[in-house]
Parts: structure tokens; C-alpha cells; sequence
């Protein structure tokens, strides 16, 4: 065990609850013990018992006691390299790609903040603005600053961000601009699966869907969001009837059987459809407009030169 600390609180753990703050700290920890020593008043602040939802200070001292952690196995996080699209002493935002989730969980040991956080350990502070799914790729925010982080919640919070995706759905999507607004409900399945369905009981959710081309059998769709809700574009369109080509959880399992082999073994699609490809946000320090692009992975835009061959229609 390490013996008793005095830590300052810094400029980036501005604003953080005293909770969250110890519980990275502790990793191992069981929560239930933070809250034992936070409740004892082993813990405290500028010489001061406080309780969990006390907010740091910039130039607070906090007191932190000699926790025993479990002893586990360190897993060394691979090496990862992700296209950079955008980077300034507040913000970073990457070109995520498909099958990596953005943290480690739920089976996942590890994911691109992990990946990021290893790659540059100098950083004093790398935490994700927002989360893309794991199958989903394109444009991922992460802040350098705690206070570009509170700014950028709140422009989420405020509905004030503005993010497009790309999405290939099966069939022909009639209207040229669409409003899908239907409340979606998260639930586990009996195994376990986290799930998202429509439901009078969820959370209300607003997509609206441009039509950027029609294929044969196929419609090349932009999303805009105008809530932020787990899932919400890949529910909202499998509910309207149009399933996004390649989605294993939402999708037609034989629709994905048919892309993942491919006509001739060469025009395949081995992946979800669904790309993150604009993003704008006003600048959580400069107060001006930034608008991020990131283009088609390879492997969608391939797939769609391969659609082109029929009749295809550019709206």
C-alpha cells in the first residue's frame, strides 16, 4: 500500500466530482470501499471531511489515504495509430475505425481512449466529448482540457452540435428529406446484450435523413442527428423499415450473409455501413465554428463503386 498522499488539485480536475476523481485513481477499487473511506473521512479536502458530491477546486489539497488494491495482471495495451483530423491544445479528434470500440468494457479490455492515453502518457488529460458504437467508424472527439470537456457537454446538452453520418440502407427510400422521430428504450436481452428498441416508454429521439443517392436495391442515406441516443440511427431506420446494410444487431441476417460473400467473392461488405462523417461545434476556447470532415472508409467506398454498375440515381 502506498502511505498518505497530499495531491493539488490541478486546473484539469477543475469541476470533477470528489467520487469520479478517486475512482480512477483506485482502478481496482470496489466502489463500495471509496464510498467507505469518503463516508470515514479518510478522505479529505483542504484539511476538511467532505462528502461524494463535492466538486475540486483548482488549488485544493486533497488527503488521500493508503488503499490496499487488488493485484491483477497487467495487459499491455497494443500500439494503435489513428488518422487525426483535427488537433489544438484543447481538442483532438480522430477518424475512428470500424470493429474498435471507444473504451474497454464489457468484454472489451481495452479501446481507442486506452489506445490514446497509452500512446501519449505525457498527457495530463484525455477524456471522450462523445462515443461512437464499435461497428460505427468516422470522426470522434476527445478533449485535452477539462474545461473544453464541460464546454462541449454542455453544446451536446443544449442540442447545439451538429453530426452527420452516412448510411446504406436496403431499399428504396422514397422521401428526399425524412423526419423519424420515435422514443427509444435500452434493455439487456436474456443473455446479457444491451439493446435498444422503440418503445412509448423510452427516451424521445429525432433523426432526420437526407437521401444522397439511390442504387438498385439499396439507398445511400445522411443522418442528421438531433438527439444523441444509444443506437438511435441504426433503431430508427431498422424500424422504418430500412435496416442498414451489415448491421449484425439490428439487421437482416441473410441480407448480411449475401454482402459479406459478395457476388464474385470481390464486391463484399464486411462491416457495418454507418459512418460519422461531419461534425461542427463552436470551439470551446476560441468561440468560433469548426467543422470537421472525415471521407468513406475504403471498404464503403468500394462497395458502393461496385452498386454503380446498375442503374443508380445521384439526388
Amino acid at each position: 500500500m502506498k502511505p498518505v498522499r497530499l495531491v493539488t488539485v490541478t486546473e484539469n480536475q477543475d469541476g470533477q466530482r470528489i467520487d469520479n476523481y478517486l475512482f480512477r485513481i483506485f482502478k481496482g477499487v470496489p466502489k463500495s470501499h471509496v464510498y467507505r473511506i469518503l463516508r470515514s473521512g479518510e478522505v479529505r479536502v483542504n484539511k476538511k471531511r467532505i462528502d461524494q458530491t463535492y466538486r475540486l477546486q483548482a488549488g485544493d489539497i486533497i488527503r488521500i489515504p493508503p488503499v490496499k488494491t487488488a493485484e491483477r495482471e497487467e495487459k499491455r495495451i497494443p500500439d494503435a495509430r489513428f488518422d487525426i483530423l483535427y488537433e489544438d491544445d484543447s481538442i483532438l479528434v480522430i477518424n475512428k475505425p470500424a470493429g474498435v470500440a471507444v473504451h474497454g468494457g464489457s468484454g472489451v479490455s481495452f479501446g481507442v481512449i486506452e489506445q490514446l492515453r497509452a500512446m501519449r502518457p505525457e498527457a495530463k488529460f484525455l477524456e471522450l466529448v462523445h462515443r461512437l458504437d464499435k461497428e460505427t467508424s468516422g470522426i470522434l472527439v476527445l478533449a485535452k482540457k477539462r474545461s473544453a470537456l464541460t464546454r462541449l457537454h454542455e453544446q451536446i446538452r443544449e442540442g447545439a452540435i451538429d453530426k452527420r453520418y452516412q448510411a446504406l440502407v436496403h431499399g428504396n427510400w422514397k422521401n428526399q428529406r425524412q423526419h423519424v422521430r420515435l422514443p427509444l428504450l435500452k434493455y439487456h436481452t436474456t443473455d446479457g446484450e444491451r439493446r435498444v428498441r422503440v418503445d412509448a416508454a423510452g427516451q424521445a429521439s429525432h433523426t432526420v435523413f437526407n437521401v444522397l443517392r439511390h442504387y438498385p436495391d439499396f439507398t445511400l442515406l445522411e443522418a442528421e442527428l438531433k438527439t444523441g441516443r444509444t443506437h438511435q440511427i441504426r433503431v430508427h431506420l431498422a424500424s422504418s423499415g430500412f435496416v442498414i446494410a451489415g448491421d449484425e444487431k439490428y439487421g437482416d441476417y441473410e441480407l448480411n450473409r449475401q454482402l459479406q460473400k459478395g457476388k464474385k467473392g470481390e464486391d463484399a461488405l464486411k462491416r457495418m455501413f454507418l459512418h460519422a462523417c461531419k461534425i461542427t461545434f463552436v470551439h470551446p476556447e476560441t468561440g468560433k465554428p469548426v467543422t470537421i470532415t472525415a471521407p468513406l472508409p475504403d471498404e464503403c467506398a468500394g462497395y458502393l463503386k461496385t452498386l454503380e454498375s446498375g442503374n443508380s440515381k445521384k439526388t
